[in-house]
């Protein structure tokens, strides 16, 4: 009797811990899960990145995550500058143009991780490793490869063991790959509306969209931002003199020449026919204009070469303009700030072509009145 009594409260007792396993992991799950209705909910790749990291850190309750994503030609850099973000927007995001040099230890892993914090194996993922006591690694998979690695660290030593299950969290890494998969192609798909196809460059409608975002910016961070309007002289004459083929291999060029004097931040519009617009966020005047003449010179430094091997020479003039943001207490209106921000580069261009071509004029909204 006393021996079933004893089975009894035996068999009882792991009924009890077997019942609170059962409910811990139902709430594991349902954390899980609504973690990845997050993800697949999102709509960009900005907002994709912001529930990766901050958003996994509060429902987790971590002390600290990274999340590492290899970016070998920069397409997710150049996809977050695109809507005016820059990937340093995200401290716990780390591009990197390879895995393998970045991080070696991570890539001889191939699968999910948990134990203790390694000092230097881990320390070098974390912002803030000294509070660290055990550690996640979780391998992004997709297509067949790793393409990046969520890290999660705790400050409790039993948080991540090894003898922990690690289905849910693979399967988050999964959802995850396909998510930024996905939430990249979006962006692409919707950038292709607003690129040129001939020089590759962005069109009017992006300006259009653009502008408004990048003069709200300037004003909130009380930053200049300038504009550049530069035209092609006399390209008229290439087209009637060379043909339309020829004419569309300039505007190429012109606009390869364009970029490659930007910086990461500036953006270059083709805005119409043989005309180009630049907007320089964090940029004076002064410095626009500095920007406009290096333009101008390495521009006529060179004739292009064309298919036919070919040259034309070719000048540009180049008008310049400055948006100051207006005193804190007064709410901006920015349609109107964006059209005279045009208007003005357009008649400094104007101006540039009027004295002659083949240079640079300004128009300064400060020295008028």
């Amino acid at each position: 009797m006393r021996d079933m009594e004893r089975e009894n409260r035996h068999l009882k007792q792991r009924l009890k811990e077997l019942s609170n396993e059962a409910r811990r992991n139902e709430t594991t799950l349902n954390r899980f899960h609504q973690r990845e209705l997050e993800l697949l909910s999102a709509g960009s790749l900005a907002e994709l990145l912001q529930h990766l990291t901050d958003g996994m850190r509060r429902s987790m309750e971590l002390a600290s995550i990274c999340l590492l994503l290899e970016d070998r030609k920069h397409h997710l850099r150049d996809l977050l500058n695109n809507n005016g973000i820059p990937a340093e927007s995200f401290p716990a995001v780390r591009l990197v143009d390879d895995l393998q040099q970045a991080h070696p230890h991570l890539t001889s892993l191939q699968r999910v991780w948990l134990g203790p914090f390694l000092v230097p194996e881990h320390a070098g993922l974390f912002d803030n490793p000294q509070q660290l006591q055990s550690v996640a690694l979780l391998p992004i998979p997709r297509r067949g490869k790793i393409i990046g690695w969520i890290c999660m660290g705790s400050r409790r030593h039993d948080r991540f063991t090894r003898h922990h299950a690690s289905d849910f969290i693979e399967h988050l890494a999964t959802v995850s790959g396909v998510c930024l998969e996905n939430a990249a192609n979006r962006e692409r798909l919707l950038l292709s509306g607003f690129t040129d196809p001939l020089t590759e460059l962005y069109n009017r409608r992006y300006l259009d969209r653009r502008l408004p975002q990048e003069l709200s910016r300037s004003h909130r961070y009380h930053q200049p931002l300038s504009c550049l309007f530069v035209d092609a002289d006399h390209f008229k004459q290439i087209n009637d003199q060379h043909g339309h083929s020829a004419g569309d291999q300039v505007l190429q060029e012109l606009a390869r020449r364009l970029r490659e004097q930007l910086r990461a931040s500036d953006l270059a519009i083709r805005y119409g026919g043989e005309e180009f617009t630049l907007l320089l966020p964090h940029t004076t005047l002064e410095e626009a204009l500095r920007l406009a003449e290096r333009i101008r010179q390495r521009v006529e430094r060179e004739p292009v070469r064309l298919e036919s091997g070919q040259t034309i020479p070719i000048r540009v003039s180049v008008g310049a303009a400055q948006s100051l943001p207006p005193p804190p207490d007064l709410q901006p209106d920015l349609e109107s700030i964006a059209k005279a921000l045009l208007e003005n580069a357009d008649q400094a261009l104007y101006l540039a072509k009027s004295n002659g071509r083949n240079r640079v004029e300004c128009i300064n909204p400060q020295a008028r009145g």
